[in-house]
Parts: C-alpha cells; sequence; structure tokens
C-alpha cells in the first residue's frame, strides 16, 4: 500500500473478451469450484477420525491446504518466470486430474488420513498454478483494463468457492460416505463423476489460453523452500511498496479464511441457525466479496485505484464490530430474535464482502502491474508464501479463539474489528491523498456523468502544468478524480485557509496564491509550483483567475509563463464543458442555490496535446479555447434537435403565449403545437409527396409563417424559406436549386408582396385551413395533452433524425452572384440556441421582438427557434422599418429581447417611446458596425447599451457575441467591449491568419478571421467546390478582417472583399468609411417617416493603372465642401495611401443598401465602373467581386420592402 510509481509497460494490448482471458477466467473458475468441491467433500469425512471435532477437521484441512503454498512458494515463482505461464497453467491442469483420481482412490480404499494428504496435494497443485495465474493476467490485459480483469477473476474466485462448497457439502449429504462401513463406487459414483468432470472441464478451458513467451527464460529452477524463500521475501522487502501491498493481501486472506471457519459456529451458536441458513450467511459473503471485487475494477476506471485501499479495511472493521453486536444482541431461543438477526446479519456480511473486494483487488492488480516482467513470478510467489502464512496463522488463531479461549463467535469478530484497525489506520497514513482523489472521483461521477477526451496526453511520469478554463467550484475535484497522478493546484488562498478545508488543503499539498497578499506571496506560491514541475510533480492553474461569471472564458493572467518558464515541462490546456449551469457554477448569478437540471449532470473533460514551449498565457487561452470545439464533437450525438426541444417545451407550457404577431393572433404552448401538428397532418395527406425532402416557405415573420416552419420540420422535412425581396427570376433559380416542388405562401402576404413562383406548385395557408378536419385537430389535442413527448417523438419518427441532417436551407441574398444555398443542420441551430440559453440566462417572462424574417438565418434561428425551444414569446411585425408597430407590440407584450441592425436601431430610437420599450434589457446588433453615435443615442434614451454580435448565415448565424451588462449579474467579470463583436460563443473557436498563406497570425495581429465550431455549416447546396474553398479542416473562411486581442474579444476591421491593394498596401474601405462619415455627418430625414435611413457615404474602388487600385467615395449631397473633407481626412493621421483624390468623389442620388441597411456591395461597385471605367473593365472586375464578396453574406437581405 503506498503511491503508486509509474506501471513498466510490459502489458499485452487486450481486453476483458479476449480468447485468452476468457479462457483463464473459465479455468480459474472450474479450479476453484473443484478445489472447494473436494475439500469440503473431504472435511465432513475428516470429523469421522475420533477425537478430532468438527473445529479441529476444518483448522486441519485448512492447514493441509495452505501449507503447500509456504513450501513452494519458490518453486512455483520459478516455474513462473522460466516457462511459459500458459505451459504452467495447462501442467497443473493435468496435475489436478491426477489428483482427483487419487483423491476417489483412497476414498474408496477407506484410508482416512490419507485424505487430508489429498487435500495437501491440491494445496500445491494451487500453489503452482496460482503465481502464472496472477502473472499472465498483465501480459494478456492493457493497463485500462487490469483492475477491471482482477475484479472479475476476484469474482469468479469467490463465487465458485461458494458453489464448490456447497457442492462439496451436497455430495457428501448425497453419497453418505461412511469410511467405517466402506465405501463402493455404486454409491459414491456422482462424487466421482463430479470432480472428474470438472478437472477434465478445466483442462479444456486451459487451452483457450494464448502462449506468451517466458519472462525470464533462464532463470534456474529454485525447490528448496528454506533457502529460497527468503531471497523472494527479501525481494519483497527491498521493494517497500510491493511489501506492503503483499501484505495487505495477506490480510485479506487471512480475514476471509478466519471469516469462513467463524461464520459457521456464528450461525449456530450466536444466531441459532438451522444448517441450511447458515449455508446462506456464507453464500451472502461470497455475494459481498464478489461483488465488491466486481466494483472495484468498475471503479478503478482503467487504472490501479489503491484509493479504494484505506476504504475497504475500513469496511472490513465497521463490519466486523457490527456482526458483534448483531450476536450479542440477538436471542437465539426466540423466532422473532432469530429470524431479525438472520436479516441484519446477512446485509453486515454482504457489506463486509464488499469491503473485502475494494480491499483487495488494487492490491492485487498494484503487485501485477508494478513487478518487473523478469522477476513478477518471483514477487506474486513471495507474495503466496507471506498470505498463505497468514491464512495459516488465522486457522490456528481461529482453534486457538475458539478451543482454547472459548471465545463466541461473535467475539471471534470483535477480535477481527480490533485486527484490523492498525491496518485502517496505516492505510490512511501512507495513502491520504490517494483515498482523497478516490473520493473526488468518486463524488464527481455520483454528481456528473464524466466523458474524458484525451487523458492519453496526460504524462505518466514527469512534471507538466495543466491549464484549465475556471466554470465552477466542482473543477478541482472533478480534475483531481480523472488523473491516476496526484495533482497538486493552484488555489485562492482564503479557501485553503477555510475551516474544515485547512487538513484538505495540506493533504493535497495545494498551493495557496492570493494577490492581495502582495508581490512577494505571489512570487512565492508561483516559485513553489515551479518547483513542483521541477521535481516531477504534475501541477494545475486555473489560467483565468476566478470562476467565470459570465460562462464565458476569460483572459489568461501571465502567472502560468512564470511557472513553466525554464523547466521544460509542457503545458496540457485543459477544456471543462458542462458544468456551466450546474449548482455549482455562477449561472444565473446564483452559486449552489439552483435546481439541477439532470442528475447525473453531464460533462465533458478534453485533454490536449501538451504544448512544449509555450510564447504567452494568450496561446495557451487559444489551445484550451480549442478544445471547446472537441468537447462538442463529442456532445453531438446526444443532442436532442430543435423540434423535439419544441414539443418538450409546449407541453410544459401549455398556457403560455408562445407565439404572436401584430394581426392580433396569438397562441399558447399547447395551441401552438395543436397548430403545428394539425398542420402537419394536413400537409402530409394533401400536399407533401413521399420522395419531397425540402419544402419552400413564403411568408413573413408571423404566427402563421412559425407554425408553417414548425409543421413542416415536425414531418421530418427540410424548411427552405424564400427572400421574397429577390426577382422572380432569382427566386424561382433557389427553388429549382433546391429542389423544391411546393411553396407554402398566403394570398393575403403575396397582395402586399408580389412573387411569382413558376417551378413549383404554390399551396396557399388559407386553403390548407380549410382543409383542416376535426379528427386533425382532435388527435392534435390527444397528443398534445394526453401522450408522452416521447411517445411523440418516436411516432413522428423524430428519434430517428440524426444532429448532422440538414434542418434548413438559406439562401445567400445574391448580391454579387446567384444565391447560394447555405445547408444548416440540426447540431447548427441547435449549438446557437444552447448558446443564447447560456450566455443570456433568459428567465421564464423572456419576450423576444421578431422582425427578422426567416429567410435570414438570424431570423430563423433566433426569433423562430428560440422562443419555439424555450419559455420565451415570440412576437412578430413582417416589417422591421414599422417602428410605431414595433413599440406598440413591445409595450404590449412587454417585449424583453431585440434583435436587429444598426440600420433599424437607428429608426428605433427616433420613432419608439421610452415607455413602449420599457421593459426591454436587451438589444444586440449585427450585420453592420455599429456606429457609436447610435450607441450613445440608445442608452440616453432606453437606459441601456446595445451590444454587438458577429455572425454569417454559414454560421448559423451567430459566432461571437458581447454579453450586454444589462444581462451580466455581476461586477467582477466583462462580458462586453466597445468597439469589439464580443467573444466567440462556448464550444467555438477563433483564429486570424493570414490571408495569403493561411499562416496562424495569432493574437493582436490583423489577419483573417477564421472560425471554428458546432455552428459551422454542413456546407453550400450542391457546390462542393465552393464549400471545400470556405471550410478548411472544420475552419470556416468569414472573409473577414478582424483581431483577436489577448482577452478574446474579437475586433472586426474590414472585409477581405473591402480592400484595396493600392501602391502594394492593404487600404481598408470600412476605416476610410468611418472617418469620411464622422466628417460628413449628414442627418437623415426628420419628416417623421419610418422609412430606411439614407446612408450617406459609401466607399469603393476601381482599377488604377498606375497603382493598381483607387479609391472611390460614392456619396449623397455633402454639407462641406469634398477639399474640406480630405483636409480633415488628412487630419485625423489617416496614411497618404488611403486618401481618395478630389476627382474620386461621386454624388448620387442613393447610397445602395440592402434591407438590412447594409451596403449592396456589388451595386455599389457597379455604379463606380460604369462612372469610371470602360464596359469591359466593369464587366471583368464585376465578375471577380462576384467571387469574394458574395462570400459569407450574412443573411443578406433583413427586412421585406415597406408596405
Amino acid at each position: 500500500m503506498t503511491k503508486p510509481d509509474p506501471p513498466q509497460p510490459a502489458h499485452r494490448e487486450g481486453t476483458l473478451r479476449s480468447r485468452s482471458f476468457v479462457g483463464l477466467v473459465l479455468t480459474q473458475f472450474l479450479g476453484t469450484f473443484n478445489d472447494n468441491m473436494l475439500r469440503w467433500l473431504v472435511v465432513p469425512i475428516g470429523q469421522q477420525i475420533p477425537n478430532l471435532g468438527e473445529a479441529g477437521s476444518l483448522a486441519l484441512g485448512g492447514i493441509c491446504f495452505t501449507v503447500p503454498y509456504l513450501l513452494l512458494a519458490p518453486a512455483a515463482g520459478s516455474l513462473a518466470d522460466r516457462h511459459s505461464k500458459r505451459d504452467v497453467i495447462v501442467g497443473c491442469k493435468v496435475a489436478e486430474l491426477a489428483i482427483m483420481l487419487l483423491g476417489i482412490a483412497t476414498i474408496l480404499t477407506g484410508n482416512i488420513w490419507s485424505l487430508f494428504a489429498i487435500v495437501m496435494l491440491m494445496g500445491a497443485q494451487s500453489a503452482l498454478f496460482s503465481p502464472a495465474k496472477f502473472g499472465s493476467l498483465p501480459e494478456m490485459l492493457d493497463l485500462h483494463h487490469l483492475s477491471k480483469g482482477n475484479g472479475v477473476m476476484g469474482l469468479a474466485t469467490v463465487v465458485s468457492s461458494a458453489l464448490g462448497t456447497v457442492a462439496g457439502y451436497g455430495l457428501y449429504s448425497l453419497t453418505q460416505p461412511d469410511i467405517a462401513k466402506g465405501v463402493t463406487m455404486a454409491t459414491f459414483w456422482p462424487a466421482a463423476a463430479a470432480l472428474l468432470g470438472m478437472a477434465i472441464a478445466g483442462l479444456a478451458m486451459s487451452l483457450l489460453i494464448g502462449r506468451e513467451p517466458a519472462g525470464n527464460p533462464t532463470r534456474k529452477m529454485t525447490i528448496n523452500p528454506i533457502t529460497e524463500t527468503i531471497p523472494a521475501l527479501k525481494l519483497l522487502w527491498s521493494d517497500g511498496p510491493l511489501w506492503r501491498a503483499a501484505l495487505g493481501v495477506a490480510f485479506f486472506w487471512s480475514m476471509a479464511s478466519l471469516a469462513q471457519l467463524n461464520i459457521d459456529r456464528y450461525g449456530g451458536e450466536s444466531l441459532g441457525l438451522q444448517p441450511m441458513w447458515i449455508g446462506v450467511l456464507l453464500f451472502v459473503l461470497v455475494v459481498g466479496v464478489g461483488s465488491g471485487s466486481v466494483l472495484a475494477g468498475y471503479w478503478s476506471a482503467g487504472r490501479v485505484e489503491l484509493g479504494l485501499v484505506p476504504l475497504g479495511a475500513m469496511g472490513i472493521a465497521i463490519s466486523s464490530f457490527l456482526l458483534f453486536a448483531a450476536g450479542n444482541w440477538i436471542d437465539g431461543a426466540t423466532d422473532v430474535s432469530t429470524r431479525e438477526g438472520f436479516m441484519l446479519s446477512s446485509l453486515i456480511l454482504l457489506v463486509l464482502g464488499v469491503s473485502a473486494g475494494l480491499f483487495n483487488v488494487p492490491l492485487d492488480s498494484y503487485l501485477q502491474s508494478r513487478s518487473d516482467i523478469r522477476t513478477r513470478g518471483t514477487i506474486l510467489a513471495g507474495s503466496n508464501f507471506v498470505a498463505f502464512a497468514f491464512i495459516l496463522l488465522s486457522c490456528a488463531l481461529f482453534w486457538f479463539l475458539h478451543d482454547f479461549l472459548y471465545l463466541t463467535p461473535a467475539q471471534i469478530f470483535m477480535v477481527a474489528g480490533l485486527g484490523t484497525i492498525p491496518v485502517v489506520i496505516d492505510a490512511f497514513r501512507v495513502l491520504p491523498d490517494i483515498t482523497m482523489r478516490f473520493l473526488f472521483w468518486l463524488s464527481s461521477r455520483t454528481i456528473y456523468k464524466v466523458r474524458v477526451v484525451g487523458d492519453e496526453n496526460l504524462p505518466e511520469q514527469g512534471g507538466a502544468l495543466l491549464v484549465a478554463n475556471h466554470v465552477s467550484f466542482m473543477d478541482g475535484v472533478l480534475l483531481m478524480g480523472l488523473s491516476t497522478r496526484i495533482i497538486r493546484f493552484l488555489v485562492w488562498g482564503d479557501y485553503s485557509n477555510m475551516f474544515g478545508l485547512r487538513w484538505l488543503s495540506k493533504t493535497m499539498r495545494v498551493i495557496p496564491i492570493k494577490s492581495t497578499d502582495g508581490p512577494k506571496a505571489i512570487v512565492h506560491s508561483l516559485r513553489t509550483a515551479k518547483e513542483a514541475l521541477m521535481e516531477g510533480e504534475l501541477v494545475c492553474i486555473f489560467a483565468e483567475g476566478q470562476i467565470t461569471r459570465t460562462g464565458q472564458m476569460q483572459a489568461f493572467q501571465p502567472g502560468l509563463m512564470r511557472i513553466v518558464s525554464g523547466t521544460g515541462c509542457p503545458v496540457i490546456p485543459v477544456y471543462l464543458h458542462g458544468l456551466w449551469g450546474s449548482i455549482f457554477s455562477f449561472k444565473g448569478g446564483k452559486f449552489f442555490w439552483k435546481r439541477p437540471r439532470k442528475w447525473p449532470y453531464p460533462v465533458t473533460v478534453v485533454f490536449g496535446e501538451p504544448i512544449a514551449e509555450p510564447e504567452s498565457a494568450s496561446q495557451v487561452r487559444q489551445a484550451v479555447e480549442h478544445l471547446g470545439v472537441k468537447a462538442m464533437e463529442y456532445e453531438k450525438p446526444n443532442q436532442v434537435i430543435p423540434v423535439r426541444q419544441f414539443i418538450r417545451q409546449c407541453k410544459r407550457t401549455k398556457s403560455k403565449v408562445k407565439f404572436a404577431d401584430s394581426s392580433g393572433l396569438e397562441t399558447t404552448g399547447a395551441r401552438s403545437l395543436i397548430g403545428a401538428l394539425a398542420f402537419k397532418r394536413v400537409l402530409e395527406r394533401n400536399v407533401f409527396t413521399k420522395d419531397e425532402d425540402t419544402v419552400g416557405l413564403l411568408l413573413p415573420p408571423s404566427v402563421g409563417g412559425a407554425l408553417a416552419n414548425l409543421a413542416v420540420s415536425l414531418s421530418g422535412r427540410i424548411t427552405a424559406n424564400l427572400n421574397y425581396t429577390l426577382n422572380d427570376e432569382v427566386l424561382n433559380y433557389c427553388v429549382r436549386a433546391a429542389g423544391i416542388k411546393h411553396v407554402l405562401t398566403s394570398r393575403r402576404f403575396l397582395e402586399k408582396r408580389p412573387c411569382h413562383i413558376t417551378d413549383a406548385e404554390v399551396v396557399y395557408l388559407e386553403d390548407l385551413k380549410e382543409q383542416v378536419t376535426g379528427a386533425d385537430k382532435a388527435a392534435a389535442a390527444l397528443c398534445t395533452y394526453a401522450m408522452p413527448a416521447s411517445a411523440l417523438e418516436r411516432s413522428l419518427g423524430l428519434h430517428r433524425v440524426d444532429p448532422d441532417d440538414v434542418c434548413t436551407i438559406i439562401f445567400t441574398s445574391g448580391s454579387t452572384g446567384e444565391p447560394k444555398g447555405v445547408m444548416l443542420t440540426h447540431a447548427n441551430v441547435g449549438s446557437n440556441l444552447n448558446a443564447i440559453e447560456e450566455l443570456l440566462s433568459p428567465p421564464p417572462d423572456e419576450s423576444v421582438m421578431g422582425v427578422l424574417p426567416f429567410f435570414h438565418s438570424f431570423g430563423y434561428t433566433v426569433t423562430l427557434w428560440f422562443p419555439a425551444c424555450s419559455m420565451a414569446t415570440g412576437v412578430y411585425h413582417y416589417n422591421p422599418l414599422e417602428a410605431r408597430m414595433v413599440g406598440k407590440l413591445s409595450q404590449k407584450y412587454k417585449v424583453t429581447m431585440l434583435f436587429a441592425t444598426p440600420t433599424f436601431l437607428k429608426t428605433y430610437t427616433k420613432r419608439i417611446t421610452p415607455e413602449q420599450f420599457s421593459h426591454l434589457n436587451l438589444a444586440i446588433v449585427g450585420a453592420e458596425k455599429m456606429p457609436l453615435s447610435v450607441a450613445k443615442a440608445f442608452e440616453e434614451k432606453f437606459g441601456f447599451e446595445p451590444t454587438e454580435g458577429y455572425g454569417t448565415t454559414e454560421l448559423s448565424p451567430v459566432a461571437a457575441v458581447n454579453l450586454p451588462p444589462s444581462r451580466c449579474l455581476n461586477t467582477v467579470q466583462s462580458g462586453c467591449k466597445l468597439g469589439t463583436v464580443g467573444r466567440v460563443l462556448p464550444g467555438c473557436s477563433a483564429k486570424v491568419v493570414n490571408p495569403d498563406t493561411h499562416e496562424d497570425r495569432g493574437l493582436n495581429t490583423e489577419g483573417l478571421l477564421m472560425i471554428k465550431g458546432p455552428n459551422v455549416m454542413k456546407g453550400y447546396l450542391n457546390q462542393e467546390d465552393k464549400t471545400a474553398e470556405v471550410i478548411h479542416d472544420g475552419w470556416y473562411n468569414t472573409g473577414d478582417i478582424a483581431l483577436i486581442d489577448d482577452e478574446g474579444f474579437i475586433k472586426i476591421t474590414g472585409r477581405q472583399s473591402r480592400f484595396s491593394k493600392i501602391g502594394g498596401e492593404m487600404v481598408p474601405h470600412l476605416l476610410v468609411e468611418q472617418e469620411l462619415m464622422r466628417i460628413v455627418d449628414s442627418p437623415n430625414s426628420e419628416n417623421g417617416s419610418d422609412e430606411m435611413p439614407a446612408l450617406s457615404v459609401a466607399v469603393t474602388a476601381v482599377p488604377d493603372e498606375r497603382k493598381g487600385e483607387r479609391l472611390i467615395v460614392l456619396h449623397r449631397k455633402l454639407s462641406k465642401p469634398v477639399e474640406q473633407i480630405l483636409k480633415e481626412l488628412s487630419d485625423a493621421g489617416l496614411p497618404n495611401l488611403w486618401l481618395p483624390t478630389a476627382d474620386g468623389f461621386l454624388e448620387v442620388d442613393e447610397i445602395p443598401i440592402l434591407g438590412t441597411g447594409k451596403l449592396d456591395l456589388r451595386a455599389l461597385q457597379q455604379m463606380a465602373l460604369d462612372a469610371f471605367c470602360s464596359k469591359s473593365t466593369s464587366s471583368d472586375q464585376t465578375n471577380h467581386s462576384s467571387a469574394s464578396a458574395d462570400q459569407n453574406e450574412s443573411g443578406a437581405t433583413v427586412a421585406a420592402t415597406n408596405q
């Protein structure tokens, strides 16, 4: 019993299902069964010897079986080392067959004393068999299966022992051999057949074992037990840990022997039981040992878990004392007391057996795994000698205590308990940290369902610094339990000195650190951690310095570099996924006082590849962030797809308003599900064909549009919401590209926005509504109110939908060419929904304003599926520019969340009153950069600051977000940084690369932004080549130029397509544009209308023979002369190459924009080319632009036309 050293690499890569292991287990089972069957057949016969007595017969039988283990230990060890262990095992089984023949002959001849010699021969056979048996386990099993293998062997041993004992007594009762009268084969043949049959079967099973080379074929055979046992014991003694383990194994077997001998007396004398019920007590003990052995193998979790040893010893001691108490409490003269005593004793014996199994299996595994393969046989033989010496002593002790001191069986159990106390104390003294580590593992596995990925990256020896994200108070407990080695943690000083934790901190040798103690104390803590690394220990630091309060990973502190620098030790990045939201996290602003969402709570821990020499703490942070993507990959198969979440949420919120729109239509959770199910039945009966996969929808954001989408998804088909702001030619191209046969729309809608679909059948919702029958409504209501959600999902076939199946197709705007169909999977959409739930912690009364159309990925994911899958209410209006209606709806439904573009936000700031937005506390904008003036005006009017997010259609759409201060329930950490689009979502990762070579540029350097995560689209519809252009090894090329700072915040500095190469230098249009807008500051119309706010200036480029390209500024009527504008641009500090020329200004009536307020880049450039270049050049340039600018249109056109 000691701290485990690294195991030596001598293990065969095998599992518990390998032929060799199965053969060994069956051989062990049959052999042990036969040993005990013969032994307990002989012991009752031996009681026929005059003056020997029952106790004497039991003790003598035990001694005869045990002595050979002492005498043959050297020979057994040398045999197992010198020869293939398989050969030794087969030879022992042949010997067993011969011994059985001798035993049968001895009984038939009536030589009663010779029977004990036969028992001794069986002991000799078992003694030679044992080192080969246990020594072969590490040769046929890998280390991860070794403890489980020992558990299975332990189970096979105790079960076969019990069954063999019962069979031995049974054969004695059946054949009734009376030596005095003589025994004949006519009456004894059942016993003879059983003994020989088991021996032959065991020999046959031994042949299944594969042959492995001998561990030390040059070793000499040793036979002399005196001269050779001492060297074996010296070899054990020289290795303190192995010697302690051998003593532990010996203690286990001595206790097992004592318990086996004492139970017979305990049941009869203390409990007053009949012999049959005494056998049940023994059987219960055996079941306990077997269960404990298997449990030890399971709890060892693929390693040698010595932390079980002190706990097992404590269980043995407590159980022994309880048996003493039960034996003294029972009055054997009354039936009631006897019955209660039997039940109580059975329970205690079960616990005793389980404790013994937990105690023994790790010790056996440790002896096997740590011993040198060349001397393993000798080590195991020496261990057997010690074990059976203890067994012999226990037999003698039982005889002495019972027959000479006349102790009752209950008192003998008390003596056993007292003898176990020193073992308990010594085990806890030697293994305090390993015991606590196991308790951490057990507690974490009780609370969490843990998936571990990459634990092979933890070094088996040598120092390493583990750097992990910090999500909850259980992070350290979880990590400690996952390592086979002790990990020393850097812990906040106040925690390590708390009452009740001080002893634990000292035991686990944590390294306290506290910033308020001053620089010297911090340096001391970091130096202590560094010294631990140099001494070959594992050290873990949560480099954020505190538990996250936002759900996002915070900046890593530079102290980790002070620890690892100059040590030569690697950094192991670790990502903890799934702990945010557990009761030990700060989600919702509360610690602990939360109701667990699941039990056990699913958690994934990913260990990354070692980083040899990290350059900075930020580099390590990025490595940890990248691991989050891998964690999400493993979580995907268990993900509940959005449409199934919709069903479950509607059943939870049957009476709460789920959807509402400006027409006055409202549906509760129950009515929404009923409507969607009834609608689905009509569509499947009257519209859809069996081979129809994709269904088109041409509907505005509304209750009807939401239910139509949900009905299609419930049918297991793909939705394709069509962009009704496109012209008919492009619209029909999308229909053809997606293979759409039917398009669902509304006559009322088409009256306001005429669209002519020629390549698919148009189906009107008004007509479908008339086709809904009473049976449809009744069936839908029955499913909603009476059928469990799981049963409903199965009846709809939704349990067969793979998360990687396509959920929807969203077409880009086609502003630079033909639209591309972006295929988003159920996992893509679900990952965004999960991120919203994790980061924003929506309350039950959440209400979302849905003004973004469903053909926009943000509108589809966030304003359709988020309220559908949560407790939030979705409130819809078809025109985002009708600010007065948006304000009226917001006030009526107490809207709390708004997702829009800065352009729309500008309109709402002007047209909506503070009373109408009085409940609004979250406004996230995207699609374009938010001017500071817009943010400031919104905050001044409505009392909170809008924040920016980032995404593209190809990213489902959200990739990064600033957490609004209004939703941050603490002031300790910030999830928002002005001028950035925030941090990536949990489970996603971002990096910037060289636009030309795609080499990683690290942090704080501009480059092409790449995103990886569960939100990355499946690909472009029928365009594998274009998919391959933008997705490389899971990384999506956003086409945006950005930089990532040390805290993980992303700052977008421009689009790759909005850069010009002028005189060899890359000039960003966006930065020049921002300065121009600041200078021009042209106010929008104040006529009170709800028209789209007009942009005043935009920058593009045209070819230039001298410099490659030149900047062109398109503008509406300016309030300042061009010369003054250029002067102010120069005064702003822009480089000369970035300044447009005076003749590069072009006045236009309107700046071309999309419905979102985003620039229509294709139209913008075309206007510049028409004005400044020839027609042919214009055509070539437009084609070139189409290849890049259309990439990653983030949902393209967001708004419907003004109605």
